[in-house]
């Protein structure tokens, strides 16, 4: 089998878990550790395997101990544990970690964690709190203190070179509320109009508050194992079809160092994780059902559309504006309300709602749904992408 291959169906995940999701700072008194242990817990009930059979652990972000989950849940041994730098632009490619370290015979039993704890570190203030360095004091002597800041120079290029609007951004933002709107789970439970859209105030242009995400504290983990253990597991398993990670040269430090070509400028810097991914596939951008894309600003679900080539370069704003990631169009989008208004996991909400989706166990869901695209957050190098297929 060639390598390219290897990882296609050959794993699944069983399991989910997850905290309620609340507003920043809501989540006291409990800890970022009380919450992943909790989430952990509760996939792993879900999945009907026990807690101190987890023998591995594959994380994108957080900074979590092993040894501390370990003592802390009962786990009694650990072959694997690994976490892919890159923040939240790791989240969609922890899984395939997860899967490589069970294919490879290190583990047989793996947690993927994402947790988000936003007390006395804000994210959307997050580079403020780096070492001064000749890298950091370049954005942020420009005025750069937060990837809102950042980000919204590549959607101003965007709009330069393709003739994207602001009404485009709105329609992602109104899409993903539409979504929020009487879901479960979404903090967000109050219609966006667009007049309220345009009326709200100006972070950074072209981003108003309604482009960010939401900041949130909360946990969400998945148990993967082998595709041939999932079938006698208590969940129909949802098999990890293909996973990629990485990124091109030309990305590298992306918003942290600003030196990108032009056309990879005004982008998310997923184009070669598309490539790659959809090689290791046997489906392409058409056989996609729905894709959960990383909504950290809307700007950027315009620019992951076009870089997974489900519109053209610079066609973003108009494959929006047609209707066609609306929950009855073509490719539904975000469809528990995303990260612009369900909750901020980090990108492990994204994860959460593909697998219900695939289970057939969404609360909007996508009728016949059988694929499912997740990104990682667009940041520096790495980002990732991950394809999940229903066992049906």
């Amino acid at each position: 089998m060639s390598t390219r291959f290897a990882l296609r169906d050959r794993t699944a995940i069983v399991g989910l878990g997850a905290t309620p999701y609340v507003k920043r700072g809501h989540s006291a008194p409990q800890t970022l550790e009380e919450l992943v242990g909790k989430a952990i817990i509760a996939a792993a009930n879900d999945a009907g395997v026990a807690v101190p059979d987890i023998d591995g652990f594959a994380y994108f972000a957080g900074g979590f101990d092993t040894g501390y989950l370990m003592e802390t849940l009962g786990i009694r041994d650990c072959g694997f544990t690994a976490s892919l730098t890159g923040s939240g632009g790791g989240s969609a490619g922890a899984v395939g970690l997860a899967s490589a370290a069970i294919l490879s015979g290190h583990a047989e039993t793996v947690v993927v964690v994402g947790a988000v704890q936003q007390g006395t570190l804000r994210y959307g203030a997050i580079p403020t709190s780096y070492a001064a360095s000749p890298e950091s004091s370049f954005y942020q002597s420009a005025g750069l203190v937060g990837p809102g800041h950042m980000f919204a120079l590549l959607a101003r290029r965007h709009m330069h070179l393709h003739g994207t609007t602001r009404d485009h951004f709105a329609d992602v933002a109104i899409t993903v509320r539409d979504n929020a709107v009487g879901h479960p789970t979404a903090l967000m439970q109050k219609p966006l109009t667009r007049d309220e859209y345009f009326a709200a105030p100006m972070i950074s242009d072209p981003h108003c508050l309604y482009d960010f995400c939401l900041e949130t504290d909360g946990a969400v983990a998945v148990i993967v194992t082998s595709t041939e253990r999932a079938r006698d597991l208590k969940q129909r398993p949802v098999l990890v079809h293909a996973s990629a990670h990485g990124g091109a040269g030309e990305w590298a430090r992306s918003i942290y160092w600003m030196d990108m070509p032009d056309e990879t400028f005004a982008s998310s810097g997923h184009a070669a994780i598309a490539r790659r991914l959809f090689a290791a596939a046997d489906v392409d951008v058409g056989g996609i059902d729905t894709a959960q894309i990383y909504d950290h600003f809307t700007s950027q679900v315009l620019m992951q559309l076009e870089d997974y080539g489900f519109c053209g370069k610079g066609e973003g704003g108009l494959f929006v504006a047609s209707g066609a990631v609306a929950r009855n169009g073509r490719l539904p989008i975000n469809t528990d309300g995303g990260q612009l208004s369900g909750g901020y996991i980090w990108g492990m909400s994204h994860v959460r709602e593909a697998v219900e989706q695939l289970r057939g166990t969404a609360h909007h869901q996508v009728a016949g749904a059988r694929t499912a695209l997740v990104t990682g957050g667009p940041s520096n190098v790495p980002v990732s992408g991950l394809i999940l297929r229903s066992d049906r």
